[in-house]
């Protein structure tokens, strides 16, 4: 896991803290740990302020896998909202955790169960605070 500031805005930590004291919420695996942590270190700003190029809940963006060149597509969802197939990544998955609040020209290292991930983040398709909404 990389050691840049990370941004998150108020309310999506609000929401994410919920998540995570839900009950049931399994805290004794280590991604949802990684997430507690990253939520606790991150800068908290009001959602008028999140810079554009930040990757906030429900942004999308193209990341690069630097060890095979691969680009991937894809937005940081709610649990409820997960859908692979569509490119939609929980937040509470691996890479979904390690996207959020990172921001273009970004390298992550995360580990996921088939071992270490590095990727970049090349551009912020789309972020709601950017396009006014603050609703989602």
């Amino acid at each position: 896991m990389s050691e840049r500031q990370i941004f998150v805005t108020s309310e999506d930590r609000k929401r994410l803290e919920a998540l995570l004291d839900a009950p049931g919420a399994a805290l004794d695996r280590e991604d949802m740990r990684d997430l507690a942590r990253e939520l606790r270190r991150a800068t908290v700003v009001p959602a008028v302020e999140i810079p554009a190029d930040v990757i906030t809940m429900n942004s999308t963006a193209r990341l690069v896998d630097l060890d095979d060149g691969a680009a991937h597509l894809y937005t940081v969802v709610y649990p409820q909202d997960a859908n692979f197939s569509e490119g939609k990544i929980s937040v509470l998955a691996p890479v979904g955790a390690a996207m959020l609040g990172y921001r273009v020209g970004d390298e992550i290292e995360w580990m996921v169960p088939a071992g270490l991930r590095r990727l970049r983040v090349e551009e912020v398709v789309y972020q709601p605070e950017a396009a006014g909404d603050f609703t989602r």
